[in-house]
């Protein structure tokens, strides 16, 4: 079903608006939602048309909430380097964004259900692994910061009356069209086309989930939302730890080919071990991962190889 328009008037429990709808998140939800039937509604700035917008500006979040159900969050200053280089961007967008979304959302009459997408980076450097829901927050860089804030005005709508959600997120990865300076489809993409991987922090460990499992997470979130229930704060994820080691290893042995690897010591704004306890999504969702991590690198690393094939006529052509 195609996108509606984002000034439509008529409220629809089946329209939603998804913020930050171009990003990796974005665009496999959203075709997810109008697969089974939903009308979305996007606002990015890198969206085309009346879907062009930014989550900072009032008036435009209240216009795109205009009609809409629901409203999924998921627009951000979404990499740590990028949140460390410009803090004060990533407060005003990961943070006020937020609050733009809330406001709207708390205004709009009848009021839509909210779910927010933050990050396993709240945690820090987590003491005891897996980490479960409960575990102390303790980031360590501008953008956990700017997540476990996000979290906190969430709770505060929630304790106003809107219904709302949020989720934690843990390296979601698959597609080819993801931010090439990410460490999956950056190693994904070297070993396709044989050239060097880099590694800072080979023995740091992550707990990497599929683009397609995360989804089916948050259309499970939605579907309690729209059922009337309002979840508690789960994980998506797959609760199994891969070393950045392990990671450049299985995708050099999934290409086939001989690739360089060098190794550099871990940034110090990273976490360098992490990986997380999805029981209790299992337990109120009834979601599990689905997609090991050798099935979805496999996967993205055809990818890769059909693209830099299908480039390589092209660029012999007279």
């Amino acid at each position: 079903m195609p996108r509606t328009s984002l000034l439509s008037p008529w409220p629809s429990a089946r329209r939603v608006l998804v913020t930050g709808s171009e990003g990796l998140v974005g665009r496999a939800l959203c075709r997810s939602l109008e697969r089974r039937g939903w009308e979305t509604v996007g606002l990015d700035l890198r969206g085309a048309g009346s879907e062009r917008g930014d989550v900072r500006t009032p008036h435009r979040v209240r216009d795109a909430i205009a009609g809409c159900g629901g409203v999924v969050h998921l627009a951000a200053v979404s990499r740590v380097i990028w949140a460390e280089r410009a803090p004060a961007d990533c407060r005003e967008v990961n943070v006020g964004g937020v609050r733009r979304v809330l406001e709207a959302a708390l205004e709009a009459t009848p009021r839509p259900w909210v779910l927010f997408a933050s990050s396993r980076e709240v945690y820090g450097r987590s003491r005891r692994l897996p980490v479960a829901e409960g575990a102390p927050l303790s980031p360590v860089n501008v953008y956990g910061r700017s997540k476990v804030a996000g979290e906190r005005l969430v709770d505060g709508a929630r304790t106003n009356g809107l219904k709302a959600a949020t989720v934690r997120l843990s390296n979601v990865y698959g597609s080819t069209s993801d931010h090439a300076d990410r460490v999956v489809p950056a190693f994904a993409r070297a070993a396709a086309e044989g050239s060097a991987i880099r590694i800072d922090g080979a023995g740091c460990t992550f707990d990497f989930t599929h683009i397609d499992d995360a989804v089916r997470g948050l259309v499970a979130v939605i579907d309690q939302l729209e059922g009337g229930k309002t979840p508690p704060l789960v994980h998506l994820l797959t609760g199994t730890p891969t070393t950045l080691r392990e990671l450049a290893a299985l995708a050099v042995s999934l290409a086939g080919c001989a690739v360089p690897i060098s190794e550099a010591p871990p940034r110090a704004f990273d976490v360098a071990h992490f990986h997380g306890d999805p029981s209790r999504a299992r337990e109120v969702l009834g979601w599990e991962p689905r997609i090991p991590l050798r099935e979805g690198l496999a996967r993205l690393v055809r990818d890769f190889r059909a693209e830099i094939e299908s480039v390589a006529p092209a660029q012999a052509a007279p």
